[in-house]
């Protein structure tokens, strides 16, 4: 029998996650099967289970995969010595998860749509909470990071607390994502426009 090579590996793992997230969009969660999502991969039940042993595995894959475009993103924004001010790296995600989330080349779904679900089933489930806090935690902390380089470049107070700004950062940005989702007028650059303005102080 040939060896499955990991090239392999990791486009069957795609597929089924690609599949996955276009039912989690369509459905929810809770009227997604595993069954439903078997057949939308095409794949056999061993084949899918053999990757994913449940519904939650997938759910926290879909977490896992908005974790490594936001630590993509950041690690543009923060290579090297760079000193981006909050302002610019929160309208840079917003601009991001407008081109990479809302408009996803690979899964073909917006992936917005899936990261709230994912919140609201942290507030249910401990295992999907421990993956969400996870990645929040990460988050702020990418933040914090920017906000430590703008104050250590003089543009903070010295008794500012970076992971405070962090979190006022992040919160930002996930308000985007739920105001566009609630109140489709919300686009881009008007969002981009109050960002800019509330925070012009220090830019």
């Amino acid at each position: 029998m040939p060896r499955v090579t990991e090239s392999h590996r990791a486009e069957r793992r795609a597929e089924i996650l690609a599949a996955a997230a276009r039912l989690f969009a369509e459905n929810g969660f809770h009227a997604t099967s595993m069954a439903g999502i078997i057949a939308g991969s095409g794949l056999s039940a061993g084949a899918v289970y053999s990757y994913f042993r449940s519904k939650e595995e997938l759910i926290g894959a879909v977490a896992d995969l908005a974790m490594s475009t936001a630590d993509e993103v950041f690690g543009e924004l923060l290579a090297g010595d760079a000193v981006p001010s909050p302002s610019d790296v929160t309208i840079a995600m917003v601009q991001a998860i407008t081109e990479r989330f809302i408009h996803d080349s690979v899964i073909g779904v917006d992936m917005t749509r899936l990261a709230v679900q994912v919140w609201a089933e942290a507030l249910r489930n401990p295992d999907v909470l421990a993956r969400v806090s996870y990645v929040v935690v990460r988050l702020r902390g990418h933040c914090a990071e920017v906000a430590r380089r703008w104050q250590a470049a003089g543009n903070l107070p010295a008794g500012t607390t970076p992971d405070q700004v962090g979190a006022a950062m992040l919160s930002l940005v996930q308000g985007y994502v739920l105001q566009r989702l609630l109140l489709p007028d919300t686009d881009a650059p008007y969002y981009v426009a109050g960002i800019q303005a509330l925070l012009s102080g220090k830019n």
